[in-house]
């Protein structure tokens, strides 16, 4: 049986970046599910995972003997604020495996006890966080955004205290990375500029190598981050994502989607929407994330200054360089998207604010982000589907006075319409993991044991751009007693 090979270089860093640490063995631990295709491309057995040894060790109640679990070290600004100890509280990594393409992947246990960096917590995770985690990553993946993975879930036969008892579960999660602009705030802070010249060149040497050939390597690594993230947030405004808390210990340098906490996908367009329960003033709302992550990475620029010249000055001018181009790649990421969510394969002047005045219909007329680009898809092709697109909108005749403006745009396109709704329906989903559907499913097994509806939303969320008329309840937006207005991250 393949079990997970372990390599943690990691962990052969300096004993500073990170506590060892053994796993907390629970009482009974449950396989809820083995994510196989994943298993099969770490070159692990998903059969031994589902066996009694496998679910041990997924459980944290078994270590692999190659396995050097540690909790790593990080700092992070926490809604504005500074705080200068974080680390992995409730997450222990196990170690890293060399995966079927010979990229290098940290597997991770997250509820799997307290550590070092617990800060007073149980270390433990509730079983609906870890739901909606395995959920909405893989989600991602299908949808095409960087992202971590969920490998494995179980629960624990414990039960966590939080704002009532709710049942134990542990996710097994799978990155390129757990390196977070916080890991360097870490060392930063403490000016301990040797930990962040460390830890630097592990990322280089990790994620971003052509960046050791450049002239000024860690200029380059921080060119590399600014332009990875610039293209993740892009992504997540393109299918209406909300992270929900976007800290620097949150952001992940690997350029993926890390942390799901209280996120959640908008239903009707409004860029001032926040689900989470803790973001008060609207810090993480869904148009902010862009002007967020650009103050992430000034965040890491700040931690890489030491590095970037024995000037002060002029390194400073040099990170200030680096970082005003996030917006550019930014909106050419963005852009790019919105015009192939619109159907137009050719850039012109003119099309930025056709989407934007359709963003602003949609807003003023509480109009489904996902819905309404999908219902294009079909527009672009037919106008007979106008009717479908317009009923969206409460005001249809606000969709009436923009569609002549598309379609005089779409005219000047080159191919056929077919070509067309099928490009258009390749980039614009029909099925999201939608916030109500998210929290029915965490009902039916936190309060019935029931995993039915759980497996269910898998497999229609694994074809997100398919049509599936099995499973067309799944595109509905949620009635009005079924709206979530707040979403936890269960810590």
């Amino acid at each position: 049986m393949a079990q997970p090979a372990f390599d943690s270089a990691y962990a052969r860093l300096p004993d500073r970046f990170f506590a060892r640490v053994t796993p907390t063995p629970v009482k009974a631990p449950r396989l809820i599910r083995v994510n196989a295709p994943l298993a099969a491309e770490l070159g692990i057995d998903p059969d031994w995972l589902a066996s009694e040894e496998g679910v041990a060790v997924l459980a944290g109640n078994r270590v692999p003997d190659t396995a050097t679990p540690i909790a790593t070290a990080y700092a992070g600004h926490q809604f504005g604020g500074f705080v200068p100890q974080l680390g992995d509280g409730r997450a222990i990594l196990l170690g890293e495996v060399i995966d079927r393409g010979g990229t290098r992947r940290d597997v991770q246990l997250k509820g799997a006890g307290p550590t070092p960096y617990s800060r007073r917590g149980d270390g433990r995770a509730a079983l609906g966080p870890v739901l909606r985690e395995y959920l909405v990553s893989e989600a991602m993946q299908a949808l095409g955004i960087p992202t971590t993975r969920a490998l494995a879930a179980v629960t624990t036969g414990e039960r966590v205290v939080r704002e009532t008892m709710l049942p134990g579960a542990v996710l097994t999660r799978v990155a390129s990375s757990h390196i977070r602009v916080g890991t360097f705030q870490f060392f930063a802070s403490r000016g301990d500029v040797e930990g962040v010249r460390t830890l630097a060149d592990h990322v280089i040497a990790r994620h971003y190598p052509h960046a050791a050939e450049a002239e000024h390597p860690h200029r380059a690594l921080l060119e590399a981050v600014v332009q990875a993230q610039a293209e993740l947030v892009a992504r997540w405004l393109l299918v209406g994502f909300v992270h929900g808390v976007m800290n620097t210990d949150n952001t992940s340098v690997a350029g993926e989607t890390i942390d799901y906490g209280p996120c959640a996908f908008l239903d009707e367009y409004d860029p001032q929407a926040v689900f989470s329960s803790i973001d008060l003033y609207r810090r993480y709302a869904y148009g902010n994330q862009p002007a967020i992550a650009q103050w992430n990475l000034t965040r890491l620029a700040e931690c890489l200054l030491p590095l970037l010249g024995d000037d002060a000055d002029a390194a400073a001018e040099d990170a200030v360089q680096v970082l005003e181009a996030f917006g550019p790649a930014f909106e050419r990421a963005y852009q790019g998207g919105l015009r192939r969510k619109l159907g137009l394969s050719t850039e012109r002047p003119g099309d930025a604010a056709l989407a934007e005045e359709l963003l602003q219909a949609m807003a003023a007329n509480l109009a489904d982000f996902t819905l309404t680009f999908r219902g294009l898809s079909e527009a672009a092709a037919d106008e007979e589907a106008d009717a479908h697109v317009r009923s969206l909108f409460n005001d249809p005749g606000a969709y009436d006075a923009w569609a002549p403006r598309w379609r005089h745009r779409l005219g000047e396109e080159p191919g056929d319409a077919a070509a067309r709704r099928e490009a258009m329906l390749a980039v614009n989903p029909a099925f999201i993991p939608r916030n109500h559907r998210i929290e029915a499913v965490i009902r039916a097994a936190v309060d019935r044991n029931d995993f039915a509806p759980f497996e269910e939303l898998l497999t229609v969320l694994a074809r997100p751009f398919d049509s599936q008329p099995a499973f067309a309840r799944y595109m509905e937006p949620p009635a009005a007693h079924e709206r979530v207005h707040q979403t936890f991250c269960g810590t």
